[in-house]
């Protein structure tokens, strides 16, 4: 039913959105990305989703969002704010606003488009506490999106009930996986595929995998 729906996927070059990608590709007829330019550090992200885009044949565009690093000063835009979490507030890497001003944006170049479908990479299992990553904030989202252009939208969180392992898993049941670990750049200090190791995402990355590829061992030893 949905090879006949296009879809436009809210889209980084990381982990995450790279294994939406390829997930909507399967599920939807047509396919295009949406990548943000909101100022941050490593201008390599950008460069990655296009390139990304580009391989695996759907049109990508990117959208001017430096208001939101005038407004939202954050460790992902700010090379003087530190990489941390202290405990019991939010990881300095978080952005207000972020998620809500991406797929806001991505339903209007979606209707534009002729496109109901949404997708996000969010996830509330490993969401590290930000708000805008919660499955109540997106379906409320949803719900005012529709209300607000008179448009049925259809946001898809497919990683949102996935922890990390899971979803190595998924890239490597669609066929993916060395592509998306190679590939992306989830990594805070810009460093592609495997990352630097020692920042928080690499670290729920890394993890992610090596309990993937455990639990593939085991099951092949039995």
């Amino acid at each position: 039913m949905l090879k006949n729906e296009k879809a436009v996927v809210v889209f980084s070059g990381g982990q995450d959105s790279t294994t939406c990608l390829f997930w909507a590709k399967q599920q939807f007829g047509e396919v295009e990305t949406v990548t943000f330019d909101y100022g941050q550090r490593h201008r390599l992200e950008i460069k990655c989703a296009q390139s990304i885009a580009e391989e695996l044949g759907v049109k990508n565009t990117v959208l001017n969002m430096s208001l939101l690093n005038q407004l939202a000063p954050n460790a992902l835009t700010r090379s003087n704010i530190e990489i941390k979490q202290d405990d019991g507030e939010l990881p300095s890497t978080f952005v207000e606003g972020r998620n809500l001003l991406f797929l806001s944006f991505a339903a209007v170049l979606a209707k534009g488009a002729g496109a109901r479908h949404l997708v996000t990479g969010v996830c509330e299992t490993d969401f590290s506490g930000y708000p805008d990553c919660r499955d109540s904030f997106v379906k409320s989202l949803n719900v005012t999106l529709n209300l607000a252009m008179d448009y049925n939208f259809v946001i898809h969180t497919p990683l949102m009930w996935l922890d990390k392992a899971d979803t190595w898993g998924m890239a490597d049941q669609m066929g993916a996986l060395d592509f998306i670990r190679e590939r992306t750049l989830t990594c805070y200090n810009g460093v592609m595929g495997d990352g630097c190791g020692e920042c928080p995402s690499c670290q729920l990355r890394r993890r992610g995998l090596e309990q993937y590829l455990q639990n593939q061992s085991q099951e092949i030893n039995r």
